[in-house]
């Protein structure tokens, strides 16, 4: 298993993950409909523009298929003065979830957030995402919640921050 920052040749491989990861993580927490309308087709020109755009890393395979990714930068909302880089998204297949492969990833985007001087890190998660336990396991703390509309359901998020990135463990 490697990790690597993406190349633009890597997003069919991170559409695959992302799709294939929302449709297992978030089945009963928000609308199946939703969930089945979730496209390769619409979603690969997204992260296509993701890879240009930002720092993404995959997670690949002996065979080069990509089996997670990570992407990250600046705090987004300007609203946390005090969080000043941001996890934006983590997405691992769910065979390979609980491998080590997720603090990996984890690791590749605060590497970056640090070479940048952003010191200090946040995540949005849904509220019902199994993955809290992961984020609080790797030191982030709750530090705020929101609530969000995915699929005509309201649900709550909440941001796990992390004061110093270089305690990140």
């Amino acid at each position: 298993m490697l990790i690597r920052a993406a190349n633009i040749g890597d997003a069919p491989g991170i559409t695959k993950v992302q799709v294939d990861s929302w449709r297992t993580t978030f089945k009963g927490i928000v609308p199946d409909d939703f969930l089945d309308s979730l496209s390769y087709a619409k979603r690969e020109p997204v992260w296509r523009r993701a890879i240009t755009e930002n720092n993404l890393y995959i997670a690949e395979v002996e065979n080069g298929q990509v089996i997670g990714f990570s992407v990250g930068g600046k705090e987004r909302t300007g609203n946390y003065e005090a969080y000043t880089g941001e996890l934006y998204s983590i997405f691992i297949l769910a065979e390979h979830q609980g491998t080590g492969i997720g603090r990996l990833l984890v690791q590749s985007v605060v590497d970056d957030l640090k070479k940048k001087k952003l010191n200090t890190m946040l995540i949005w998660v849904i509220e019902e995402n199994p993955a809290c336990r992961f984020y609080e396991a790797l030191g982030g703390k709750r530090i705020d919640t929101r609530e969000i509309e995915i699929g005509g359901k309201k649900m709550r998020e909440i941001a796990y921050g992390w004061n110093d990135i270089a305690e990140y463990n």
